[in-house]
Parts: C-alpha cells; structure tokens; sequence
C-alpha cells in the first residue's frame, strides 16, 4: 500500500513547507487536487502553484484534475512538474485522446471515476491508463465520509485487468482513515489518498506508518 496524501488538507499559507514535511514524514506521493469552480464547484489552484511547489520536494507529484476541460491544462501542469496525470471520464472531450496528450507530455495517464459512474465506462480505456482513480467520496471537498460500496469498482478493475493480462494500480480517493484502511486493502487498493488523517496528525509520519501497518495486516489476511 503507497501512501499519496493530499495537499488539499495541508496549509494553504505554506504550501512549499507543507510538501517537505509530508515528504519527510514518508508519503510514497504527494496528491494535488486541480479544481475548476466548473466541474466542481471547489477552487483549489493549478498549474503555476504546482510549479511554485515542486522545488521542495522530489516526490511524486499526483495530480488530479477535477476540471471540466482536462485537454487545456494537460501541458501547463505537465510543465509545472506533474509525474502523474489524472483525469475524470465525465469531463468533456475524448478520454482517448486526453491520454494521448498526458503520455505525449510525459507523464503517467490516470482516469477518474465518480461514485456514480458505471466502472464498466472505463475499461475500454484500460489497456492505455498508467493508473485508475475511484473516487470514494464526491468530488469536489475533503473530510468527507468513506462510502464502502465503491470498493466493488476496485475489484471489477483488477479482475477486469487481469484478465487483459494488464497490471495497473487502483488508487481511492477519499475518507481514508485508520478505519478504512484496512477495507481498501482486502479489496486490493494499491495507492490511498489520505488528507485529513495525515495532515490533521500530530505526527504525520506515525500517521503515515500506521497506515501502512493496518493496510498490511488486513492484506496478509486475505488467502
């Protein structure tokens, strides 16, 4: 299980000291969340932030985009230092040629999937994606509650990606917690987004590593 917490719950009067912290305590990735005001109603901030950002810290930069026009702001977040790309199938455009554009930035393409989009929409998409995102909560603000069900899309990606002979990572997004955790990992989550439990410790870092622990007891559980 890797770790991405996500900098929507850090400190947004220091954004740069946030990322090394979170760094240091031992995040696998640093998730920034891309909101337009459109696709969600949330403003968070995009390209020239990140840029302002990806001096602190070498991590990973996994970035979603939660935007209505994903294609338009594929180069810029490229440019400002994204590793990784994620993008939802209910924006507007292509979802084919979004992923073109993401690889031809050189970064790792991702799709998004909403709580009530059909996971079947995206497996078209599988054989071209780096990554795949379920969101388990709304879009849109953190702290929200973790909705369990979502966990079947989880499973349907793996068992639909195994059977494509594909290994892509199932990443969650949303009301992560140390009593989730455990749920993500039996249904074989690879990467969870964590905000508020890492970011609202008093040691990120023991947060951190306690989730790890958690996801692996409950993963060595499974036959």
């Amino acid at each position: 299980m890797l770790i991405s917490p996500s900098m929507l719950s850090s400190d947004f009067s220091r954004l740069g000291e946030e990322a090394r912290r979170i760094d240091r305590a031992g995040a696998d990735l640093i998730h920034l969340d891309v909101m337009d005001g459109n696709f969600v109603s949330t403003i968070t901030f995009g390209a020239q932030v990140i840029s302002s950002i990806r001096p602190y810290t070498e991590k990973f930069f996994d970035v979603h985009m939660m935007v209505a026009q994903p294609q338009h702001q594929v180069g810029p977040l490229a440019r400002a230092g994204a590793n990784g790309i994620t993008f939802h199938l209910e924006a507007e455009g292509d979802p084919a040629e979004t992923i073109r554009f993401i690889h031809l930035a050189g970064c790792r393409a991702g799709v998004a999937l909403k709580p009530a989009t059909p996971v079947e929409s995206l497996f078209p998409f599988l054989p071209d994606l780096d990554l795949v995102l379920v969101m388990t909560v709304e879009p849109g603000a953190g702290g929200q509650k973790f909705i369990p069900s979502m966990l079947e899309k989880v499973r349907a990606v793996r068992a639909r990606a195994r059977a494509m002979g594909l290994s892509i990572p199932v990443e969650i997004d949303g009301g992560v917690t140390f009593e989730t955790v455990g749920q993500a990992a039996r249904a074989g989550v690879d990467i969870c987004v964590s905000g508020t439990t890492v970011f609202g410790a008093q040691n990120p870092a023991e947060a951190i590593q306690t989730l790890k622990q958690i996801a692996a007891e409950a993963a060595a559980e499974q036959p």
